[in-house]
């Protein structure tokens, strides 16, 4: 027998879509820190440049962290929140390299293919699973990055 959740979704699909969405909560939340990190560190002659970008990107970040969150709990579930497990889970590393302007496009590039990856795997359950608000929230992010991956690929062709 079917169970439901209060959204309408199935249950245990749903405990499975928000296990995906922590760990895309996951790695979000060290993507966004390396991004303050590249934020407030960076030098060199492309420093106003990339100052600026690295804050949009952060900006963004950090909303997308919250949809994800709320996204968790609409579902049912309760968002991760400790950067321990953050660390356990991410697949995305801490960064080191801070300051290297080029260095930290190339470290967004792969967390970008990082997220779209993850991002792709569950839009595929929750289009299985009749998940619009899931699927539509994937799809908008999904759409974004990949015009940044352009962008910041375009960037580093100099």
């Amino acid at each position: 027998m079917e169970v439901l959740n209060r959204i309408g979704l199935d249950l245990m699909k749903s405990e499975e879509l928000a296990s995906l969405l922590n760990d895309l909560l996951a790695n979000y939340s060290i993507f966004y820190q390396n991004a303050r990190g590249y934020h407030w560190n960076i030098k060199g002659d492309k420093f106003f440049e990339l100052h600026v970008k690295f804050e949009e990107l952060y900006n963004d970040l950090f909303q997308k962290i919250d949809e994800v969150a709320e996204r968790i709990l609409t579902l049912g579930q309760t968002p991760g929140h400790k950067f321990t497990g953050y660390l356990q889970h991410a697949v995305i590393p801490e960064s080191n390299e801070v300051n290297d302007g080029n260095k930290a496009i190339e470290e967004i590039l792969t967390a970008f293919k990082i997220l779209l990856t993850k991002q792709r795997q569950i839009l595929d359950l929750s289009a299985v699973i009749s998940d619009e608000g899931t699927n539509a929230q994937m799809s908008d992010y999904i759409r974004e990055q990949e015009k940044l991956v352009w962008m910041y690929s375009a960037y580093l062709s100099k």
